[in-house]
């Protein structure tokens, strides 16, 4: 039996208008963290504050994240084309690492210069309370705006979106370590405002690292979970004519994956009946897991998870088809043969006219006629006879 391979892109939900509310979404989030950046850096500067001045950079960040989500969503949302056959879902993948990779430089900065700071305390100016009051605003937008940016992640099952709202909650929980530091330099323990810039700096450090890993463990291709793996494996299994499966692998495509399975079959079945069950296979498991993009189904007559060497040094068809004819002296040509390569052995089934032997008796003793032939033959376990009762 033969593999078959299948293996087509199954037409995305809407592309486009995932897209286009991913990009809503975003622009939402760049205004707001525009806004807030200004105000914090102005403020933070006047108001002699060095936490509320990182939560300003922590905000810039938020924008450099903002215009990644938008270049990374219009990208992937292109369709696949000859250079990408599995279309561009990677690219949000890639983003998703670019900014784990930035937040994690910012969060080191921040760190650093708080820590140089805390050295010389005694020499930091008064914090003002303008300061603590834009540090409260800071926390009442950023909690609302991560809700909403979570809300809609959570619709589109966009990874990098989510990390968007994800990194928005954090700067909103930093906001808080703000106004409590600039809340104790106001009552006059000047270096809470430093250890709070240096642990918001610790914050973004370790988001940063944390969405870079777990896109790098994406691009390095990682497969789903197990449960994952064993409601797809499931599936496969319930399909009619799959006797077994021996092989299943899956690996991530930013909000789907990519599944490949090795199925077991009858070894006898026709290749198109082979042709058939693969392609209900593939097809049952694109509609019971939504998550998944792709199916590559691989038939297989025996249990060949292991290299089989000696099946691919057995004689080809033509070889074969060669050594039959001095099997077969004192038989008419067959009108078809079908070669059966099972267990490091072929097995022969030759087909004749319907009016070759006069009865069973006589398909019987050219049978073992044959076997006594074949009984030392390297390659060859086996010849059937078979006969059509009428012409096809």
């Amino acid at each position: 039996m033969g593999h078959d391979h299948h293996q087509q892109g199954r037409p995305a939900s809407s592309p486009g208008d995932r897209a286009a509310e991913a990009q809503r979404a975003t622009w939402v989030s760049v205004a707001v963290n525009l806004l807030m950046t200004i105000a914090q850096g102005v403020v933070g500067w006047f108001a002699n504050s060095q936490s509320l001045i990182a939560h300003g950079l922590h905000s810039f960040s938020d924008l450099l994240s903002d215009f990644l989500v938008i270049y990374a969503t219009r990208q992937s949302a292109h369709p696949a084309d000859a250079a990408h056959p599995y279309g561009h879902a990677r690219v949000e993948t890639a983003a998703t690492l670019v900014l784990g990779t930035s937040l994690g430089l910012i969060g080191s900065f921040i760190l650093w210069e708080s820590g140089m700071r805390l050295q010389h305390v005694e020499l930091l100016p008064a914090v003002e309370w303008s300061a603590f009051w834009v540090a409260v605003a800071t926390v009442v937008v950023k909690e609302g705006l991560s809700r909403y940016l979570i809300r809609v992640a959570e619709r589109l099952r966009s990874q990098l979106l989510t990390g968007n709202a994800l990194h928005t909650r954090a700067d909103a929980a930093s906001a808080l370590v703000v106004v409590v530091g600039i809340g104790g330099a106001l009552m006059g323990w000047g270096f809470l405002d430093l250890l709070a810039a240096a642990l918001m700096g610790f914050m973004i450090l370790r988001m940063g690292v944390e969405l870079a890993w777990g896109a790098l463990k994406e691009l390095i291709d990682t497969g789903l979970d197990d449960a994952q793996v064993e409601a797809i494996r499931a599936t496969l299994q319930a399909t009619a004519g799959v006797r077994g499966l021996h092989e299943l692998r899956t690996r991530r495509m930013a909000h789907q994956a990519l599944v490949d399975a090795h199925v077991l079959v009858d070894a006898r079945i026709s290749v198109s009946e082979g042709h058939r069950i693969a392609e209900s296979a593939r097809a049952r498991v694109l509609r019971e897991h939504p998550d998944v993009l792709d199916v590559l189904v691989h038939i297989d007559p025996e249990d060949d998870l292991e290299p089989d060497f000696a099946a691919a040094r057995l004689p080809s068809r033509e070889t074969l088809l060669e050594e039959l004819k001095g099997l077969l002296v004192g038989l008419p040509a067959p009108e078809r043969v079908v070669f059966h390569y099972l267990g490091g052995r072929v097995e022969v089934e030759v087909f004749l006219a319907h009016d070759v032997f006069a009865d069973i008796a006589a398909l019987r003793t050219a049978e073992a006629l044959l076997a006594e032939r074949i009984k030392d033959h390297p390659a060859i376990r086996s010849v059937s006879l078979n006969f059509q009762i009428a012409p096809e």
